[in-house]
């Protein structure tokens, strides 16, 4: 099969982009000197995470436990859950999870490490724990070094808790005096930190040059518009994850309408939406549940309804998540197509 023959909407990633954009960013992380660990909330595929994992991935990150399910269930070992996991059914399957696979999860409070605690006394088990700094992200973490250190000693000893060490998002040249003191803290007081882990796609040597001992990443995978800011700055081969549409009416001069809308690209601000890699003057300005409108006036081709386009949308991830299947293509060959495993999967 070729991709002109898929019908639409269809969401398809060009593997020679994919596949060169996993080599070119572990080759800098060797380069640089620092393990990667890949991100698959970028994409939620166990067969790819494998591909990272086989290009030297020391392991993943899945952001909810159900992501971490389906790549476990597709035969991935070492996943990192970088979210405060609290309730007892979320700690439960946490887990079980941990009884087939090297689990870690990072905490920024001693109730949600006492809810795992409480789930390994009752059912068994353990998971490795960082802990989560917030060194200027303003998201979650602990607020100091001398913070860290409080709840380090808090859960250190806890039933079901492997401490382990730290980590932080993202990786900033500002961390640096607050790293530097968590480290200086935990090892006068013997505490474990054999993990220091940064993160950011672009920040591997800031990583190394700030004391990690594994730097985190996952939108180097697609490097959709969202990455790259404007149309104007976007590298076609850089942006393997494509969206194919078809027109389905051509309603006046100067705009038309596709057959994807925000059930297809995602309804994420601001416009343009995606990039058209066939004529990239045409903007997607707005979009319905599912349609695309599209402002054509800046182009000379004259649009036909049953024309395909194909897109680069805004944000990928947010894209992909809405997708069962992904299709993977070498030049205009069909060459696989992938269940999109941790779709969905929110808690």
């Amino acid at each position: 099969m070729l991709i002109h023959d898929l019908d639409t909407p269809a969401v398809v990633v060009d593997l020679d982009k994919m596949q060169r954009n996993i080599h070119d960013m572990h080759a800098r992380c060797r380069d640089v000197g620092i393990p990667l660990r890949s991100h698959t909330k970028s994409n939620k595929i166990p067969e790819i995470a494998h591909m990272q994992l086989k290009a030297g991935s020391i392991g993943i990150c899945s952001q909810k436990v159900g992501e971490a399910e389906a790549m476990v269930a597709g035969g991935v070992e070492d996943i990192l859950i970088p979210f405060n996991i609290g309730g007892a059914p979320k700690v439960e399957r946490l887990l079980r999870l941990a009884r087939r696979a090297i689990i870690t999860v990072t905490v920024d409070s001693v109730e949600t490490a006492q809810g795992i605690s409480a789930g390994a006394n009752k059912d068994g088990g353990s998971v490795r724990v960082w802990i989560e700094m917030d060194t200027g992200g303003k998201r979650c973490g602990v607020q100091s070094p001398q913070a860290a250190q409080t709840l380090a000693r808090q859960i250190v000893e806890l039933l079901g808790i492997d401490l382990q060490g730290v980590m932080t998002y993202p990786s900033r040249p500002e961390a640096k005096p607050f790293l530097d003191e968590t480290v200086d803290l935990f090892t006068k007081d013997g505490l474990p930190i054999q993990t220091i882990s940064l993160g950011g796609t672009g920040a591997e040597q800031l990583s190394k040059d700030l004391g990690a001992t594994e730097h985190r990443a996952g939108s180097y995978l697609w490097e959709g518009l969202d990455r790259v800011r404007s149309s104007a700055d976007l590298n076609d081969e850089r942006c393997p994850l494509r969206v194919i549409t078809t027109v389905v009416s051509t309603p006046t001069p100067g705009r038309m309408i596709i057959d994807g809308g925000m059930k297809t690209f995602a309804s994420y601000p601001p416009t343009p939406y995606g990039h058209c890699v066939e004529y990239p003057e045409i903007k997607i300005y707005g979009m319905s549940v599912e349609h695309g409108h599209v402002d054509t006036s800046a182009s000379s081709h004259k649009f036909k309804v049953g024309e395909r386009l194909t897109w680069i949308p805004l944000h990928q991830e947010m894209c992909l998540n809405l997708h069962d299947e992904v299709v993977g293509y070498r030049g205009e060959q069909v060459e696989v197509i992938w269940s999109v495993a941790g779709r969905g999967k929110v808690k």
